[in-house]
């Protein structure tokens, strides 16, 4: 056995022995065991948080993104399992855009454009009436339009785009959420 393999297996049994102190230390964000701030599971507190409808103007594309939006939410913070009594408020506003990213050059029609949603939101706490959390996220995604002899399939795909930026909007405020409940900041 020469030096360098020594040294290997030196380094090897180091770093083994390091992540074998580390492994207690991490534990699942999800986790139902209670978290060391309070005693109730992230999942517990999540439950708990009430999501108030999200204003949009009525009859446009943003309103059905809104509801869908909101739906993404209840479900992803309660498990499809129906809320607890409701401890907090998150207030959701958005905003949507699309953005032209490719345009033939004979006909001058976009062949890809992206749609993007910009969400603020706050989570108050129902019995100080405190706002605990205030941030921003935001969701685009690409989609193709095929042409325009083919304006459905342009069309569920625009609708499609619309479908994956909420669903993306809505785990991003969880994860922020679920981060807030465990750190408590």
């Amino acid at each position: 056995m020469s030096l360098s393999d020594t040294r290997r297996i030196v380094r090897f049994v180091g770093a083994l022995a390091l992540a074998g102190l580390t492994a207690g230390c991490f534990q699942p964000l999800y986790a139902e065991r209670p978290t060391p701030a309070g005693s109730a599971s992230v999942a517990g507190q999540l439950s708990g948080v009430d999501v108030a409808p999200i204003d949009a103007p009525g009859g446009s594309r943003l309103s059905r993104v809104s509801v869908g939006v909101r739906s993404e939410l209840i479900y992803d913070l309660t498990g499809g399992g129906g809320g607890s009594s409701p401890t907090h408020r998150l207030d959701v506003k958005l905003t949507a855009q699309q953005l032209q990213v490719i345009v033939d050059i004979n006909t001058a029609r976009s062949d890809i454009n992206n749609y993007g949603i910009d969400s603020n939101y706050t989570l108050t706490d129902l019995a100080t009436g405190k706002v605990v959390v205030r941030g921003q996220t935001f969701a685009r995604v690409s989609y193709n339009i095929p042409g325009q002899q083919q304006r459905f399939a342009g069309e569920r795909g625009l609708r499609d785009a619309e479908n994956r930026a909420a669903k993306e909007i809505a785990e991003n405020i969880r994860s922020r959420l679920a981060s807030y409940f465990v750190a408590g900041t």
